[in-house]
């Protein structure tokens, strides 16, 4: 019998997986280096919007810049 995985509890580290389609676009090419950058990398997850998919949180060190950005939770 298959059980349904648990989602991880906001406040949690979890791996950035993969980019979903369309998230870079429109975006400026520095934004999409830092966060493709961070694809294989543990992320803060900081919260579940209304749609239930997940709200990561980190920052570009190189650029001091921080990002917030949603994705479908597995």
């Amino acid at each position: 019998m298959a059980t349904e995985r648990a989602k991880p509890h906001v406040g949690e580290q979890v791996v950035f997986i993969a980019l979903p389609p369309g998230l870079l676009d429109g975006l400026p090419e520095q934004d999409q280096r830092a966060i493709a950058a961070m694809v294989g990398k543990p992320v803060n997850l900081v919260g579940y919007d209304e749609a239930g998919r997940a709200e990561l949180f980190f920052n570009d060190r190189s650029t001091y810049s921080f990002f917030c950005i949603r994705v479908e939770a597995p």
